[in-house]
């Protein structure tokens, strides 16, 4: 496997097996970001008050041919809980409709939906999806299990955060929308970790986060809408793009682009974080951190006599959750991990069972493999 870590500004100390958390910014799209930063300081005005616009198309332009759809489909966002926040909050859901999603999701983004269902009473349902999951057809059958005559949209993982479960979500879009259903897909672990077609996918909403996989600087994420659904859509901030004096060719780019001064340099190097994974051959990167993955999942397995929480290897990317014994106190486990043996690793509670989280990125090497299966076998 490629060595990639002299790219990378992380802290050589420290054992890095979280990339899932926040992501990592290589050298090169790191210094592009500073330098758009730079530009913007040296002429605000020309900047933002000239340049934004084009510039912005550019970016845009990019991530769509990445997305293989069109840069009219596509907004840059912070992240996917406010991609989520924008649709959730245009969607009108009342009594007696109902949103469904799974156990599986992230709490943000759950906090979003729950907190929406107690304003405007409508109902929220977590539908229980067992892993391992079998097969395609096994998880749709679950799923369907919690649609009914009311349920209004479908709000998906498309990888899940706690369980690092990949969902067959293009087969559930398909699904829905025969049904007349809406569909909102939660990719925030899937942009540079798995191939991404977005209308392949056929979802009616797509929110991805841009600095995790695809290793973009910190606050750059994207909200996808099919054309035919961008009008539902109401802009979380309002501000010059509605009732523009000089509209664009998309009302769904003027009502979503510009929400005020700020510093939009992390969505202008996407670009050149693109650039840095194809000059990397980043697929065969995925597949060797992928392979790296399953090792530790074998290890961790064999150590603790627990079974996988997935059998199948297509379900899982380049992170992984694996069980850790009951009696486990993961509060404890983290910190010893940490200060101990200096790994930064996320050790999760879900649905009472307890988790380690192993992300495995390009600069990961196998002497950190090596290390957290060491620090285990003396911890557990």
């Amino acid at each position: 496997m490629r060595n990639l870590r002299r790219h990378f500004l992380l802290d050589p100390q420290v054992v890095f097996l979280n990339h899932g958390s926040f992501g990592a910014t290589p050298k090169p799209v790191f210094q592009a970001y500073q330098r758009w930063q730079r530009e913007l300081e040296s002429q605000p005005v020309e900047f933002l008050g000239r340049r934004f616009p084009g510039l912005m198309q550019i970016a845009r332009k990019s991530l769509a041919e990445y997305l293989n759809t069109s840069a009219d489909n596509l907004v840059y966002t912070p992240n996917v809980t406010v991609s989520v926040n924008i649709v959730a909050r245009s969607l009108k859901l009342g009594p007696g409709d109902e949103v469904l999603t799974t156990d599986h999701e992230y709490g943000a983004c759950d906090r979003t939906w729950h907190f929406l269902s107690r304003e405007n009473r409508f109902v929220y349902k977590n539908q229980p999806i067992a892993v391992p999951i079998d097969s395609t057809e096994a998880f749709i059958e679950s799923l369907w299990k919690g649609v009914t005559s009311r349920t209004k949209v479908i709000f998906l993982s498309h990888i899940t955060s706690p369980t690092a479960v990949i969902f067959p979500i293009a087969e559930v879009c398909a699904r829905a929308r025969q049904e007349g259903i809406l569909t909102l897909i939660d990719g925030a672990h899937a942009p540079g970790q798995i191939h991404l077609d977005i209308p392949a996918i056929g979802a009616d909403f797509y929110g991805g986060n841009l600095h995790k996989w695809l290793c973009a600087p910190k606050g750059a994420g994207f909200l996808y809408a099919r054309p035919e659904v961008q009008v539902l859509l109401k802009p979380l901030i309002v501000s010059w793009g509605y009732e523009s004096e000089t509209p664009s060719s998309s009302t769904f780019i003027d009502l979503h682009e510009w929400t005020g001064t700020r510093d939009y340099a992390a969505y202008l190097s996407v670009p050149s974080a693109i650039e840095f994974q194809a000059d990397h051959d980043w697929d065969n990167v995925r597949i060797d951190c992928h392979e790296r993955v399953f090792e530790v999942q074998r290890r961790i397995c064999a150590l603790t006599g627990l079974s996988p929480l997935n059998r199948n290897d297509s379900l899982f990317g380049q992170f992984v959750s694996i069980p850790l014994p009951d009696e486990t106190d993961i509060l404890k486990l983290k910190e010893d991990l940490y200060k101990r043996y200096s790994i930064e690793v996320p050790l999760i509670q879900w649905n009472k069972r307890k988790l380690i989280r192993v992300s495995i990125q390009g600069y990961n090497i196998m002497r950190d493999v090596n290390a957290l299966h060491k620090a285990l076998q003396a911890l557990l």
